[in-house]
């Protein structure tokens, strides 16, 4: 699916969710919801070229594979938390959305905290011992 089409997706189901939020509430958020999930799915065999772009983008540079991983999954994190987010948003529901955003600013801190450790481990080595 190319931008035009996920655009024009996004424009009718937007249509659709005003004329319908009217009539049934439950209804027109089940268009929305359907939406977000056909155009994750149409996105995600372009998300695994760019992973696969940046794993071998890694090996070329000989980066240590935790490293990738880790980053792919930070983005990937955040990814997910956005699309929960925003649905629960959707739904009317911002103090879950919040929750949701939270939720996923930890556990990408989680993720990154052996990152930040052996940037603060190799600093350390060029600064002379006293």
């Amino acid at each position: 699916m190319d931008i035009l089409q996920i655009v024009t997706l996004g424009l009718v189901a937007s249509l659709l969710y005003i004329i319908l939020k009217n009539v049934n509430q439950t209804f027109a958020f089940f268009v929305i919801l359907i939406t977000g999930i056909v155009i994750f799915l149409s996105i995600i065999q372009q998300i695994n070229h760019i992973f696969q772009l940046i794993q071998s983008l890694g090996a070329k540079a000989q980066v240590d594979g935790m490293y990738l991983e880790t980053i792919l999954k930070i983005i990937g994190i955040a990814y997910i938390a956005e699309l929960g987010a925003s649905i629960t948003k959707d739904a009317g529901l911002t103090s879950v959305a919040n929750k949701i955003e939270l939720a996923g600013k930890l556990f990408i801190l989680l993720l990154a905290i052996p990152i930040i450790t052996a940037v603060i481990e190799a600093i350390l080595q060029f600064i002379p011992s006293a």
